[in-house]
């Protein structure tokens, strides 16, 4: 099949001219590739985690680690996806109702933008996972571990903040209804 710009084009889901190197709260979701269920099961109705997922959670918990201007918050491993809230920048505290720190100056970056961040993570976990398929006999993934891309938000107070908390912590028990679940029927 040949190019078809109008068919085959990618849009990008960030925020055109948004620096997400700037301090501020992010949430961020990754699928897994073709959403497959590789990182936990639904057991009587209650998400179990696998061990792929630990590992998955273990990578999440690194991140402050390899970038010491992350500050990890709320966080969820789905069965077949991720869903985690970070603060770059030296701090997590609202400025007033605005939960973005107030912009360094141009030129200057608090930390790593969000992208870099998440490669890393897709990259630590995808190699994790390589390792679990060849010695510990893991199921193999269809190409990639994750989806090319991923969600992000740029949580704008603590409203928003709260919602996105209250969201990911429901999302276990949402699971048969979730968008992601393979078993919900899509239109």
């Amino acid at each position: 099949m040949s190019f078809d710009p109008d068919r085959h084009h990618r849009r990008s889901l960030r925020l055109r001219g948004y620096d997400y190197s700037q301090p501020g709260a992010y949430f961020v979701t990754m699928v897994a590739q073709s959403r497959e269920c590789l990182f936990a099961g639904d057991v009587e109705g209650q998400i179990v985690i696998n061990e792929a997922g630990r590992r998955v959670e273990r990578w999440w918990e690194e991140i402050h680690r390899k970038f010491p201007f992350v500050e990890l918050d709320e966080y969820v491993v789905m069965p077949n996806h991720f869903h985690g809230i970070l603060f770059i920048g030296a701090t997590a505290e609202p400025v007033g109702a605005d939960l973005r720190v107030r912009p360094s100056p141009q030129g200057t970056h608090i930390g790593p933008p969000l992208p870099q961040i998440v490669q890393w993570f897709k990259t630590m976990t995808t190699n994790e996972y390589i390792r679990g398929v060849k010695e510990r006999g893991w199921p193999p993934f269809p190409g990639r571990l994750w989806q090319r891309n991923y969600y992000e938000h740029v949580i704008r107070d603590e409203g928003d903040l709260e919602r996105i908390r209250q969201y990911i912590v429901d999302n276990p028990t949402r699971w048969a209804l979730d968008e992601e679940n393979p078993a919900v029927a899509r239109p």
